[in-house]
């Protein structure tokens, strides 16, 4: 999986295990909801880490937390 899809997928899990939408991340973290649905639809082909960084405030997690799934393990992305 591309790093973008592992990405928006863990986005899409903290939105439902928060129960949040868009919106209310936007509202919480400042991010664009435009970006936040950009993020998710894999618009870009990397997300920069200020954006990953604003999204973690919105959730009141750190870094770590958000990339520590197994989305992110090395087996599971491509190169």
């Amino acid at each position: 999986m591309q790093l973008n899809k592992a990405i928006s997928k863990r986005l899409v899990e903290l939105l439902k295990e928060n129960h949040m939408t868009q919106y209310q991340l936007y509202k919480r973290s400042g991010v664009p909801k435009s970006t936040i649905g950009n993020v998710i639809n894999c618009s870009y082909d990397s997300v920069k880490l200020r954006i990953i960084h604003e999204i973690c405030q919105g959730f009141e997690i750190n870094i770590y937390d958000f990339f520590h799934s197994p989305l992110f393990d090395e087996i599971n992305l491509e190169p």
